[in-house]
């Protein structure tokens, strides 16, 4: 454990201020490039899947917004949810030694993921119902739900994967899924243009070169576990079926509230197809949602990154250098923000032509590109203030504020339906509030506290003394010891880093809060 005295020098000088910028973030991007590769590149086999069918025609990529963006996303928001407990397990285990147990929570997790994957199959099949209930056009909806059951494989590759990815992450081995991500891309490009471009498939191949890839990366990590990963597999276990209840009852609550925010984004989606021009709709919409959703990929990587950095470092009593890093990372998004911005307007005619070659829907995009800039730079802080570690007192507020976001979502339907009919402003209605919600980026892999992953030791309020280290070594007793972290909004994130002046400081047994 480190000390005061260890702790970073004050920067009072513009050389001094600019050292510490260059170190942090060597620091910070050497934690956040391999999981920002990886990430993207999940990402890049939803979006090319997208460019892929685009040029099919403007039904077709309605249909594949639709399938893509409401249906993938929920059953990636309630599975990523639910794989987000492991993350905690695993790191509690592997800073206590208990290298072992990583593989009996991993195959806990495909159980759990598994089963909650075949809940889900109803939602797919009886897609065009939903849609159509829901205000959506009914030959959107049709071609939708076709999409829809085409890509259901691919929701069940989510049960294996996201397990995985915390089982590799809990161990700092992030490289690995940077490859692996890669070559599935890789591997995703070459299958689409064969099934879509060279055979012809049309939609249908294109679902299936998207389940056929996100199954490689799934399989991909998976075989790395289990031929490389010998200290923490030691193959199948009984042991996994211990406890199982538990380990649901933590998973539900992982998952509830970036479920509550994830979803809603492909409502948004849905509730476009009540406009005049149906297609013309959901397609800019889907576009222009697609974009955001690269740069928010990037953002995954920093929330990693700083909520490593600032645990590490409260961890061993520099408060200094963790106030540094948050600085650092802030600053640095903002302006990643302002770059996606600065690029989608000088490039606002164009960058539709990627997905699109329909005249009409390239200028519906080119017509709300500023508000998707606006909302490029919103999102840009909010989800690697996520990252930062929650103290347990403060996780009901985080709960009220994160449901009380969703609440205004619900408003929000109501005034960008009014604001879309009423005024006649259409897409455009519907964007702009959707920019006015910050707390809902792409960034859907927000994490829980991150303290005991790294040492496997947790920090918990005291009554008498602000913070005190519980040396956790039991993996057992993980419930006692669990502060979620889901994605709280903008807002909330905000109001934290102006108001809580926690520095902490202290010796090997208790971290004193001061200011």
């Amino acid at each position: 454990m480190g000390s005061v005295a260890d702790d970073s020098e004050e920067v009072s000088t513009v050389g001094e201020a600019s050292r510490m910028v260059w170190e942090e973030s060597k620091r910070l991007w050497g934690i956040g490039t391999p999981i920002a590769i990886a990430t993207l590149s999940m990402y890049a086999v939803s979006s090319v899947t997208t460019i892929f069918v685009g040029h099919l025609g403007n039904l077709p990529l309605a249909a594949a917004s639709i399938g893509l963006s409401v249906f993938a996303t929920f059953a990636l928001g309630f599975l990523l949810g639910m794989g987000s407990a492991l993350e905690t397990l695993c790191g509690q285990a592997f800073g206590a030694g208990q290298v072992a147990m990583l593989g009996v929570y991993l195959q806990r997790s495909w159980i759990v993921l598994i089963g909650a994957a075949l809940l889900m199959v109803p939602f797919y099949v009886f897609a065009e119902p939903l849609l159509l209930a829901l205000g959506q056009d009914p030959e959107v909806a049709r071609e939708a739900a076709r999409f829809a059951l085409y890509i259901l494989p691919g929701a069940f590759s989510f049960a294996v994967n996201f397990p995985t990815a915390k089982f590799l992450q809990a161990q700092s081995k992030v490289l690995v899924l940077a490859w692996i991500g890669i070559a599935g891309l890789c591997f995703h490009v070459a299958v689409t243009y064969v099934l879509v471009t060279v055979l012809g498939w049309g939609s249908a191949g294109a679902a299936l070169a998207y389940d056929l890839s996100l199954w490689a990366i799934a399989l991909g990590q998976a075989a790395y576990i289990i031929g490389w990963c010998k200290d923490g597999w030691r193959g199948w276990s009984m042991a996994a079926f211990n406890d199982m209840w538990a380990f649901v009852r933590l998973s539900l609550e992982s998952a509830v509230m970036l479920c509550l925010e994830i979803w809603y984004l492909g409502m948004i989606t849905v509730l476009t197809g009540d406009l005049q021009d149906a297609q013309i709709a959901v397609d800019s919409l889907g576009v222009c949602m697609n974009i955001n959703g690269w740069e928010g990929m990037i953002f995954i990587g920093l929330n990693a990154a700083i909520s490593v950095r600032v645990s590490n470092e409260l961890g061993s009593g520099r408060p200094r250098a963790a106030m540094h890093a948050v600085i650092v990372v802030i600053g640095e998004s903002l302006l990643i923000g302002l770059l996606c911005m600065a690029l989608v307007l000088i490039f606002r005619d164009n960058f539709a032509s990627i997905y699109t070659s329909d005249v009409e829907l390239r200028q519906a995009v080119s017509k709300i590109a500023g508000l998707l800039g606006l909302t490029m730079v919103l999102n840009s802080v909010q989800p690697v203030l996520s990252g930062w570690p929650l103290e347990e007192d403060g996780k009901a507020l985080l709960h009220t504020s994160t449901l009380a976001a969703t609440t205004f979502s619900g408003c929000h339907w109501d005034i960008s339906s009014a604001t879309s009919s009423t005024m006649e402003l259409g897409d455009l209605g519907w964007h702009a509030l959707r920019g006015c919600t910050s707390d809902i980026d792409f960034a859907r892999h927000s994490v829980e506290n991150r303290l005991e992953r790294r040492g496997g030791a947790s920090f918990k309020p005291c009554p008498k003394v602000g913070w005190h280290r519980s040396n956790q070594t039991s993996p057992g007793r993980e419930l006692d010891h669990i502060s979620i972290c889901l994605s709280p909004p903008l807002f909330f994130n905000i109001v934290r880093l102006c108001t809580d002046h926690t520095i902490y400081h202290g010796n090997s047994s208790s971290i004193n809060r001061v200011w």
